[in-house]
């Protein structure tokens, strides 16, 4: 996430083996069936989704829900991750990023160690890198340089993506500080980054894992909650 280091990094293989979240490395999270009802991937889910609590007075929008499991039958998929947005829509991916205002928080459901869809391997357990890897390369796909054309881009997110892994992958290191911010009302511990092109936070929260980013935001100032009604966001 610091365009400042030209150097290639090869993701790490914690972060190849990565849980449903190394299956967002390379395109962003594929949404679950949702024929006619854009909450349907969100109320399928089995834990809860949060946003920014009641601080927040601004608009509100889904963003993806991701189902793990890609090559089986969409209804034995399960619900692994997804976004919930504040503000302004971040552009889109052919968009420059301009100067919108915004905060996107990720939920990603625990789970542990399991067989991969394909029967080839085995998943590692999420964590709160597996939530810091998602608010990353969200980041990335939000907020890339808007001089540069298209064969640049491509080269630029697939450097800072390496980036983003080894990053994602080293929460304790020297990249991340902490970062103390209310979740359900009660303190929570979080480790944070900030670059020149926005901030990435990653926690945990009652039975799920967060992982947040935004530009044009403070994070200093958010405070996390349990969704109670997501009828109350719109779609992006």
């Amino acid at each position: 996430m610091d365009a400042t280091n030209s150097r290639a990094v090869e993701p790490t293989e914690t972060a190849r083996r990565g849980t449903a979240t190394a299956e967002a490395a390379e395109v962003p999270a594929r949404r679950a069936a949702e024929p006619t009802d854009p909450l349907a991937p969100y109320l399928a889910a089995d834990f809860p989704w949060y946003g920014l609590d009641e601080g927040w007075t601004g608009r509100r929008w889904l963003l993806q829900a991701g189902a793990g499991g890609q090559q089986r039958p969409a209804q034995q998929r399960s619900i692994d991750y997804g976004s919930v947005g504040h503000g302004e829509e971040p552009p889109k991916q052919q968009e420059a990023h301009g100067g919108r205002r915004f905060a996107v928080v990720v939920t990603v459901a625990r789970r542990p160690g399991r067989r991969s869809a394909d029967g080839t391997g085995v998943l590692e357990a999420t964590s709160a890198s597996s939530a810091a890897w998602l608010a990353g390369s969200g980041l990335l796909a939000s907020t890339w340089p808007g001089q540069l054309d298209r064969s640049r881009r491509q080269e630029w997110l697939d450097q800072q993506t390496g980036l983003a892994w080894d990053l994602a992958d080293d929460l304790g290191g020297p990249g991340w500080s902490p970062l103390t911010l209310p979740v359900n009302g009660l303190p929570e511990p979080f480790r944070y980054r900030e670059s020149e092109y926005g901030w990435v936070l990653a926690g945990e929260a009652p039975g799920v894992l967060l992982g947040a980013y935004g530009r044009g935001i403070s994070a200093y100032g958010m405070g996390f909650s349990a969704i109670q009604d997501l009828a109350s966001y719109t779609r992006s």
